[in-house]
């Protein structure tokens, strides 16, 4: 399958974030530091949920699920970024670059619609709470999962599958720090224009649609919560939806601007900070805005600190 390449480059170069000498050394600390708080918030986030009883809900299913894409999509994406900051040049050969390419594409399209799924969650769980347990069964959101990864999966092989397709020729320098689609369009010495059309439809299709779903759930979400009649009713069902709303728009918001813009308009510098957020920052962010705003993941964690270290 990676022999699809028909030009002669057989290795890419990533320039990275900066060339700046004397900020190599700051800038590895700051994103190895992101990185372990990453691999221990997503990974403690899974096992908690996993040995948690009290937390074996399909609010929490879905949060585990999600804590798994984030601990993929990151450790895809920063070794290699870390990297960067300790090497003269930070070399990845074609299939590598590929490989990258693919697992990158998997994780961001099934993060865009795990995200969505949650939030039809807490639509249902809001708005139709006495059909909660019936119409997001075990079996429903087993299927629900199986479908997010199955999306996901189709439209990275039709990314990579056309990204096999373009010639690469002298110009070897990705100027970025992983293999993403634009920075590799805009090395090849062929045509392109069927890799954008597909590029742009399944960008619509995995950030115009979840968003939409999103958008939808919050509005009937808000309308009743804004029925309840007492104040802490209020307060709670906000704080349940509070820390997805914020994980939802850092995510689409850094998306939005990299792959929904022409690329006339954007800018590769401006691409690699919005990058940052949803390939490194968002990761990092999700598991602490879901434990630090939920107290059920609170009393859950004090009950398993306490199970595992004082008994």
């Amino acid at each position: 399958m990676l022999q699809g390449n028909l030009s002669g480059v057989t290795e890419f170069i990533l320039a990275g974030l900066t060339d700046k000498p004397e900020l190599q050394l700051p800038l590895f600390l700051l994103f190895l530091g992101i990185y372990v708080v990453t691999v221990v918030g997503n990974l403690g986030m899974i096992i908690l949920i996993l040995f948690s009883s009290q937390l074996h809900t399909p609010m929490y299913y879905f949060l585990c699920s999600l804590s798994f894409v984030d601990l993929c999509q990151s450790t895809v994406i920063t070794p290699k970024m870390l990297e960067n900051f300790l090497v003269m040049q930070n070399i990845i050969s074609y299939p590598e670059c590929m490989i990258q390419f693919f697992f990158f594409a998997t994780f961001a399209i099934a993060e865009c619609h795990m995200l969505a799924v949650m939030a039809y969650d807490r639509y249902v769980a809001i708005c139709n709470p006495l059909l909660y347990n019936v119409v997001m069964s075990y079996q429903v959101c087993s299927w629900m999962i199986f479908g997010v990864y199955c999306m996901a999966l189709i439209g990275a092989t039709a990314h990579t599958v056309c990204m096999l397709g373009v010639h690469f020729c002298k110009d070897n320098v990705i100027n970025h720090y992983f293999c993403d689609l634009s920075p590799l369009l805009q090395l090849s010495c062929s045509d392109t224009f069927t890799n954008e059309v597909v590029a742009l439809s399944l960008s619509i299709f995995n950030i115009f649609i979840p968003t939409l779903t999103i958008l939808s759930s919050y509005i009937f979400i808000i309308a009743s919560i804004l029925r309840i009649k007492s104040t802490e009713g209020r307060s709670k069902a906000f704080s349940t939806c509070s820390s997805h709303i914020s994980a939802v728009a850092i995510f689409f918001s850094s998306l939005a601007f990299m792959y929904l813009q022409p690329s006339s308009v954007s800018s590769m510098d401006q691409g690699k900070l919005s990058s940052i957020f949803y390939t490194i920052v968002v990761p990092m962010l999700n598991p602490l805005i879901y434990s630090l705003r939920n107290k059920d993941v609170k009393v859950a964690l004090n009950k398993f600190l306490k199970r595992k270290f004082f008994l």
